[in-house]
């Protein structure tokens, strides 16, 4: 497996299960409906950990800009992998995006608001403030990258059992995020997640879907990319 099919995958399955478990608590007449922020990290922390386990071994996993600039940064992977890394991480979030509205067809008619739909593509604030977002953002995706760097470093000459509890740590680590930071923005801490499900909704004929809110789009990814940067530096600098 190539590493832009291995990201493109991972990322569809992470989008596809992560946006999905949002649409199953927002979206009106569902089985989760109105489950709450709880069953949404759990969902989120699950879809990060299944995305390792499925593809992560082929390509790192990263899944996430934040993570292959912050790689690039600290020369784990080179410039000229980049564009492979970055093209399979959007084009993978916008078929799992694709993908949710398909799963969730008959429920987007049923649903009024047009803020819960694009809810279950793209994040928003809760209270809109561009710098105090961005900070948000950027504070979140450190804690991700440099978690994951950290787990990376603890298990990188261990390739017995224990290895294979990786991918639940970092999964872990996302729901840890969400429910301590992503009370401000939704915790996108990741570009690709973001930007794809917003232009997904903005091309599909959702039913009532609004606006896809293009004005906030740049917080989800000049926050997380920054935020990825910093604690690549942070990391190496330890």
């Amino acid at each position: 497996m190539t590493l832009f099919s291995a990201e493109f995958f991972g990322s569809a399955l992470i989008v596809l299960l992560g946006n999905g478990v949002v649409a199953n608590v927002v979206l009106k007449q569902t089985k989760g409906h109105a489950a709450g922020w709880l069953a949404i990290n759990a969902g989120w922390a699950l879809a990060v950990t299944l995305g390792l386990y499925a593809f992560g071994a082929a390509s790192g996993g990263h899944f996430n800009p934040a993570v292959s600039m912050a790689m690039w940064l600290l020369g784990k992977i080179s410039a000229a992998q980049l564009p492979a890394y970055l093209g399979g991480q959007l084009l993978g979030s916008m078929v799992g995006a694709t993908l949710v509205w398909l799963a969730y067809l008959p429920h987007w008619k049923a649903t009024a608001d047009p803020q819960e739909k694009l809810a279950c593509f793209a994040t928003g604030p809760a209270i809109s403030a561009f710098w105090p977002n961005l900070i948000s953002e950027a504070i979140a995706t450190a804690v991700l990258v440099f978690s994951a760097l950290s787990i990376g470093k603890h298990f990188e000459n261990d390739q017995g059992w224990a290895h294979g509890f990786a991918p639940i740590l970092v999964g872990l680590t996302v729901g840890a995020i969400g429910l301590s930071l992503g009370g401000p923005t939704g915790y996108a801490i990741n570009p690709a997640r973001d930007l794809g499900p917003r232009l997904v909704h903005a091309l599909l004929p959702i039913a009532g879907k609004g606006d896809s809110q293009w004005h906030y789009a740049l917080v989800p990814i000049l926050g997380p990319i920054a935020g990825g940067l910093i604690a690549a530096l942070i990391f190496r600098s330890l």
